[in-house]
């Protein structure tokens, strides 16, 4: 059993956030923190002429209330929005935070890649300081 656990989520049609979530209650001790995280890619400068100020709130807000509500699902639960590189702010968040488990979702391979994780989940699974439960 785990004290602190991460989570990371992504908004994407390949993950469904759902199932990390059920294997981080069942991993977790009594009482143990869950850290909810979403890490936003930083946006190319050129386009960010193109996004209006507003809209980039908005998704942050509509994004900080999803986490939110899958947070509320532990005892101890907490949503963290951040930007960043998604595999190097992960890693350093929860060696900064004394995380002892990762529980990160992975692409679903095809025939050609079956043998592959996702780009973030094996950079977190290369280089992570504590225990990292990969989801299929």
């Amino acid at each position: 059993m785990y004290r602190h656990l991460l989570v990371p989520v992504a908004f994407d049609t390949d993950h469904k956030p759902e199932a990390a979530l059920d294997v981080a209650r069942r991993l977790a001790a009594p009482g143990a923190q869950v850290t909810v995280m979403h890490v936003m890619e930083e946006a190319p400068p050129y386009a960010l002429t193109y996004i209006p100020p507003d809209v980039t709130e908005s998704l942050k807000e509509a994004l900080r209330d999803e986490m939110g509500r899958m947070a509320a699902g532990f005892e101890n639960g907490r949503a963290v929005l951040t930007e960043g590189h998604a595999g190097r702010t992960l890693l350093g968040w929860a060696e900064e935070n004394g995380v002892d488990c990762i529980v990160i979702a992975s692409h679903q391979p095809g025939l050609e890649d079956r043998l592959f994780l996702g780009s973030t989940a094996s950079w977190v699974v290369g280089r992570a300081p504590c225990a990292v439960h990969v989801l299929r």
